[in-house]
């Protein structure tokens, strides 16, 4: 049975009474204890990335479960603000994704990329419960898994043996059931964190709380404005999942969505930008590909690992990690030099110092075998478990190894692997709330903005969002990348965000042209889903913004990678 807004908070103001002290009562509101606690602003524990503009920081009190505030030790929320250089309008509360994504410097960064905004808004940042506080001590919800319980053999999905299976699903097992054993997992949900982000409005003095939000961020915003459709002023939504559906399908789409993109973009791109080493054609490159994955295998690398390397390939950070990858194995099979494009070569010498330590020409396959990105399950980060599996009912172990087999013959980058390592399928906790759909009210103030071969958050589930919540669709044709708004550089959907967000007229339903991928000037079409008029835009992101940028969206994939 739902119960209503109204009785919801009848129900809390009488379950709480005997509890508050007596002074709340003398307000007559049982919430005084957080609602009237003061914010004080001080320095942030973070390092503020380039170009971003400095942020203020301060740590709120909620509690534990807003169900029963009384109940359990209190919480505590750390935000972050960049003042409105002008006339404020009010707060514009951005979130990055994840789930678990911490957000507190994203408010700088977008304030930095996006200064005709923040002339109008405080840009308000929140490391959202679970998350700690960025830059400091507090890592927040952390899943204690015991080693003893991990398997300790290189995986490779690809092997469907029953002892391979079981392996896999060895790993799921133990992370849903540390993270269950936690007393503070029933309370790092997307129906508490809404809670929190009312509470941020109100301490701020705010009638309205407007929002920017990327990947999971766009159900969190869309659930805060369905939850409290009378406080919800603009929101964007950006790289969105199904808000109006399952959050976990935006997980178990992760396959389809992540070949798509592997196959239609970015193997055409290894093949224009490295022929000579890698293929002539996407075909090529492929079979390279394969023969490098069976390389790095024998010389240590786990199958699952290599494959994972492209995984949630969302940002051109990315990208440049794959080239890196393949192509210092393709020269230790065929025993030449790699020789990149003169426009890559400083990016991926940048990129090979940053991830590996050493420059690109001196970064050898041992240094990528010891160093790749591996599972480190002896802690796990919670909130993503906590927020996924237990917002909404999960589906069974069987059915997640069901679909395993089903999409690993036709999505084999990652389809053999997601359905057996999925702890949702190990979650037994029960959803404690309902999440309600995007009421009729707030529609009018929703934009949602999409990549068409957006490899984290599939394009048809944005589509199927704003069609049943009936809202316009920004269609960014040939985009590869996740995170569009500010991060990639693209006139047409900055413009028509910023024309929302500051002079208060929405778009329609429409689609903007696409960048050129990097080191390219131009963008090859690619049939899909969006079919653009225009063959795309040339635009110069080489600017003194384009790192922020370009950091930014790395963090925004990075946060809703399956790894």
């Amino acid at each position: 049975m739902r119960t209503s807004r109204a009785g919801l908070v009848a129900v809390t103001a009488a379950v709480v009474a005997a509890a508050l002290p007596a002074a709340a009562f003398a307000a007559g509101d049982p919430l005084a204890p957080y609602t009237g606690q003061q914010i004080t602003w001080g320095s942030c524990a973070f390092k503020p990335a380039n170009g971003a503009k400095p942020a203020q920081c301060a740590e709120i009190t909620v509690p534990r479960d807003w169900a029963d505030p009384a109940a359990g030790v209190d919480l505590k929320v750390s935000i972050s603000r960049v003042a409105a250089t002008g006339e404020r309008q009010g707060s514009l509360l951005v979130n990055p994704g994840g789930p678990g994504g911490q957000g507190t410097s994203l408010a700088g960064a977008l304030a930095g990329l996006e200064p005709s905004v923040n002339q109008l808004y405080d840009l308000i940042g929140m490391d959202p419960r679970g998350t700690g506080q960025e830059g400091g001590a507090d890592k927040g919800f952390v899943c204690d898994v015991p080693n003893g319980r991990l398997p300790k053999a290189p995986l490779d999905a690809r092997d469907r043996s029953a002892s391979s299976i079981a392996m896999h699903q060895q790993t799921a097992r133990a992370i849903a059931e540390s993270c269950q054993s936690d007393a503070l997992a029933p309370y790092i949900t997307t129906w508490q964190t809404t809670h929190d982000m009312d509470l941020i409005r109100t301490l701020l003095g705010d009638q309205q709380l407007n929002y920017l939000g990327y990947s999971y961020g766009t159900w969190l915003g869309a659930k805060y404005a369905s939850m409290f459709p009378e406080h919800a002023g603009k929101v964007v939504l950006d790289s969105s999942v199904n808000f109006q559906g399952r959050l976990q399908a935006d997980f178990e789409a992760f396959p389809v969505i992540d070949q798509r993109q592997f196959d239609d973009v970015y193997l055409p791109w290894l093949s224009r930008q490295f022929p000579a080493q890698l293929g002539k054609t996407p075909a090529e490159v492929k079979q390279t590909w394969e023969k490098i994955r069976a390389y790095y295998k024998t010389k240590g690398l786990a199958p699952d690992n290599f494959d994972h390397l492209f995984v949630g390939n969302g940002s051109r950070i990315q990208w440049l990690l794959g080239v890196l990858v393949l192509t210092k194995g393709a020269a230790a099979l065929n025993g030449t030099a790699a020789t990149p494009p003169a426009t890559l070569a400083g990016q991926l010498d940048t990129q090979s110092r940053a991830t590996f330590g050493v420059p690109a020409a001196d970064l050898t396959v041992a240094n990528i075998v010891s160093r790749s990105p591996a599972p480190d399950y002896s802690q796990v980060g919670g909130t993503r478990f906590a927020v996924a599996c237990g917002d909404q009912p999960t589906r069974s172990s069987s059915w997640y190894k069901h679909l395993s087999d089903q999409q690993g013959p036709v999505d084999p980058l990652y389809g053999w692997s997601y359905g057996i390592t999925e702890p949702c399928g190990f979650w037994s906790d029960a959803p404690q709330h309902e999440l309600p759909d995007l009421p009729a009210q707030v529609r009018p103030n929703v934009l949602v903005v999409q990549g068409e071969f957006d490899p984290q958050t599939g394009y048809e589930q944005a589509k199927a969002a704003a069609r049943s919540a009936g809202v316009p669709l920004v269609s960014v044709d040939n985009s590869p990348f996740h995170g569009q708004y500010a991060l990639s550089g693209n006139p047409c959907v900055d413009g028509l965000v910023n024309t929302f967000l500051t002079k208060n007229s929405r778009p329609g339903s429409t689609t903007c042209p696409g960048v050129p991928l990097p080191a390219e000037n131009q963008v090859y079409p690619v049939p899909g889903a969006v079919d653009g008029s225009s063959h795309g835009l040339v635009t110069q992101l080489q600017d003194t913004l384009s790192t922020l940028r370009q950091d930014v969206q790395d963090v925004v994939s990075k946060l809703n990678e399956q790894r």
